[in-house]
């Protein structure tokens, strides 16, 4: 019976090896697009030279190797490389003569493609690009230069981040990936990361959207009546909060164009200013 200490002992790649097979993966992950493998030559190519040294006196088995690994492939390229780690980890174990059949190792590789897309969009582009972004917007709007450098920590932390999930699926193979996605461990993790998604935009929105109306209505003998001190003292901030939401109906609703989202909000806030609802 092999065990861990066995495993480890026949481990060819090096963290080198992971290093250079994600950061080809990185900088080649949409350079290659096609209709019928959208990001399979990206895959295939960033595993290439490691399928060549795990292959190293199987020339025929290299050659299977990576037509295996050129077919299609599509998935989110930060969380998703924990695939890539796996692949190699699994085709380590076939160059070493284990009965594992090809169609094994694209099988699990196509499983694998939706559900770890889902997450990996939740949270590397639905949480952690929109808190960076907006704390970087937050920033420039003070005035601050630190509003053009924040940006950059989104390409260096999900480098970080994506080198340690492909050595991830590299250390810990098939089985333990598939009882880490069992577990619901993945699902409290998008469940809380969403949570802090939505508390920071909502901070952010109430800070940084400013809508207000200038209505003011006179009435004889009394004080002018002033709709937007009556707003505040119904719902501070109700009118920002309107905003946000009509954004959030159009995205969900109608679609995701954002220029003409943009000249939709300049329009109707033109118009609302000429006459005189919105100030």
């Amino acid at each position: 019976m092999t065990t861990n200490n066995d495993v480890k002992q026949e481990r060819k790649l090096t963290t080198k090896d992971l290093l250079n097979t994600f950061t080809m993966w990185f900088f080649s992950t949409e350079l290659s697009n096609s209709y019928d493998r959208l990001q399979g030559l990206a895959f295939g190519n960033a595993l290439a030279k490691r399928l060549k040294k795990l292959y190293a006196d199987n020339t025929e088995g290299y050659i299977e190797s990576l037509q295996r690994n050129l077919e299609f492939y599509n998935s989110e390229g930060t969380f998703g490389v924990l695939i890539h780690g796996i692949t190699l980890s699994m085709e380590e174990e076939k160059a070493t003569g284990k009965d594992i059949p090809g169609e094994v190792i694209t099988g699990l590789k196509t499983g694998l493609m939706g559900p770890i897309a889902g997450i990996g969009d939740t949270l590397i582009w639905g949480t952690l690009r929109p808190i960076i972004l907006g704390l970087a917007a937050s920033f420039a709007l003070n005035g601050s230069a630190l509003g053009a450098v924040i940006p950059f920590l989104f390409p260096i932390l999900i480098f970080i981040v994506g080198y340690n999930f492909i050595k991830l699926g590299y250390n810990v193979g098939r089985d333990s990936i598939m009882n880490i996605l069992q577990s619901g461990m993945i699902n409290s993790i998008i469940k809380a990361t969403g949570i802090l998604g939505l508390f920071m935009m909502g901070a952010l929105g109430s800070t940084y959207v400013n809508v207000s109306t200038p209505l003011v209505f006179e009435v004889p003998n009394a004080d002018p009546i002033v709709i937007q001190e009556i707003l505040d003292q119904i719902a501070p901030g109700i009118l920002p909060l309107i905003a946000i939401f009509g954004i959030y109906f159009y995205f969900t609703k109608i679609g995701q164009n954002y220029n003409r989202l943009i000249v939709w909000i300049l329009v109707l806030s033109l118009i609302a200013s000429f006459f005189g609802i919105l100030g």
